[in-house]
């Protein structure tokens, strides 16, 4: 027996030995080769070798997401900045509204930082791989196309058209009492609408189902390990991407030989003609590398942020019947004060829905379908008396910000009414960014989300099969059964 407990003691201490040396590696390499420093690094450790604290992290995030940030603060203090090693690089987490907003807004000190998968499947010319400066100049090309009043005003029949249309079809199946899965119906709503918006009548040679099913994958490696092996996430998505250009190049060259066989005829410009179109102060256009680029992203970015807008904004709706009773009452006052020569919505009414702005505004903060923005430090920087070191990701962890109750009272709770009278000091509400590179797309985004719940709330109902299903945070929140539900049409 002396001879076993010797034995079990010596493996004890070999396991406590190894456990504690593994657990400093990355100190002591991340850390020890940066040398002294003006200011202390923030606190916070960087986890194991390679893996860092993505173990914790995937944990966290499989089922309460809030709880990485709540433990960095209980363990460290409420010092809005932590160390931390995520998606394969040493990091440092803000998630204060100051210090959000400090990093947010600093661009000559910060870059963009997104993960190495995330760049290589946005591609080199879109919005996520170009130098601050490059970004600034295409934004101002390409900001009027997507985002100006005349812009969004000829979106509005666009979308109104689609979402008619895809409720009546919705409710045909939930009056058969057969339940659809609601978040990928949304899905191909979104799509349709974006892709008509984006490529306009040349859709219609396009298998949008395909195309959907390849955003999917591409959508699923954007913050995965970038592995590129057969079986992971990374490897399918670049499979995706590589179809997806194939694929845009093509309408290109379609548009170009229809736009010479057919000069003298006038046509509606959709985005993709609005981007072949857009010169630079020098009379030069935009290659097609940059459109393709572009392109990939706006619909990506453009059918996903959507769709799971709606589809929260539903089930709080159906979990908040007062809150659903005011926001139908606001629709109905719309439409008794429309002109009886008016057909349909403009964008003159979609900006008096200001109760259904609060409604979309809680959904943002309650879901934040992006849980970071990411960036990179250029240089090493100071806040709050600590070093961000030169090379190290900075995570703006957009989640503790909206998830925090000393900026948001009762932060579970979904309550349009907190939007009443209330300011929110710049870093505190971040569902599409700050500063330079604020969502160029979020206009549009809300746009689409008003004209569908408009529809929805004048004429429909949901119910869910499992209102208590478990949902699943990653790559965006979404219930793990995709919503099964009907929709009912009402009289």
């Amino acid at each position: 027996m002396g001879l076993i407990d010797s034995l079990l003691l010596i493996l004890a201490a070999s396991y406590a030995f190894v456990f504690g040396f593994l657990r400093r590696v990355n100190e002591w390499y991340y850390v020890g080769r940066l040398g002294n420093t003006k200011y202390p690094l923030p606190p916070g450790d960087l986890g194991w070798p390679l893996l860092g604290n993505m173990i914790t992290f995937l944990r966290a995030f499989k089922s309460d997401p809030d709880s990485f940030i709540y433990s960095l603060v209980s363990r460290h203090g409420r010092t809005g900045i932590y160390r931390s090693y995520l998606f394969g690089s040493p990091s440092i987490i803000v998630c204060t509204p100051e210090t959000c907003r400090k990093v947010l807004t600093d661009d000559e000190h910060f870059k963009l930082g997104y993960p190495a998968s995330t760049m290589a499947l946005a591609g080199k010319r879109s919005f996520h791989g170009i130098s601050n400066a490059k970004h600034k100049h295409l934004r101002r090309l390409t900001t009027a196309p997507i985002t100006g009043h005349e812009a969004l005003s000829s979106y509005v029949p666009v979308i109104e058209e689609t979402a008619v249309k895809w409720l009546d079809e919705f409710s045909s199946i939930g009056s058969s009492k057969q339940p659809i899965q609601l978040l990928k119906e949304i899905r191909r709503f979104a799509f349709a609408v974006i892709t008509n918006i984006f490529v306009g009548s040349d859709v219609d040679c396009v298998d949008l189902g395909l195309v959907e099913n390849l955003y999917t994958d591409l959508n699923r490696g954007m913050k995965s390990q970038a592995i590129n092996l057969p079986g992971f996430a990374f490897h399918k998505a670049l499979k995706a991407r590589k179809k997806l250009t194939k694929l845009l190049h093509g309408l290109l060259e379609r548009k170009r030989e229809m736009k010479e066989s057919n000069r003298k005829k006038k046509k509606k410009n959709d985005m993709m003609d609005l981007l072949m179109q857009v010169k630079d102060e020098e009379e030069n256009q935009l290659e097609d590398e940059d459109i393709i680029d572009l392109l990939l992203i706006f619909l990506l970015a453009g059918h996903e942020s959507s769709a799971h807008g709606i589809l929260w904004t539903l089930i709080y709706l159906a979990e908040c019947p007062h809150v659903f009773s005011i926001a139908k009452k606001e629709q109905e006052e719309i439409v008794k004060r429309r002109p009886s020569t008016q057909k349909g919505l403009n964008l003159k009414e979609i900006k008096q829905m200001d109760y259904l702005s609060k409604v979309i505004d809680e959904m943002l903060r309650r879901t934040s379908i992006s849980f970071a923005n990411f960036r990179e430090a250029k240089v090493d920087v100071n806040i709050n008396g600590y070093t961000i070191p030169k090379g190290w990701k900075v995570l703006v962890w957009n989640r503790g910000v909206h998830m925090d109750p000393e900026n948001y009272p009762d932060p579970q709770e979904y309550d349009p009414s907190r939007w009443e009278n209330y300011k929110a000091k710049a870093g505190s509400f971040l569902p599409f960014g700050l500063g330079s590179r604020f969502c160029p797309g979020s206009e549009l985004a809300k746009l689409e989300i008003s004209i569908f719940l408009h529809h929805f709330l004048l004429n429909y109902r949901m119910e869910r099969l499992d209102p208590e299903c478990c949902v699943s945070y990653l790559p965006v929140p979404r219930p793990s059964d995709n919503c099964l539900a009907r929709i009912i049409k009402v009289t």
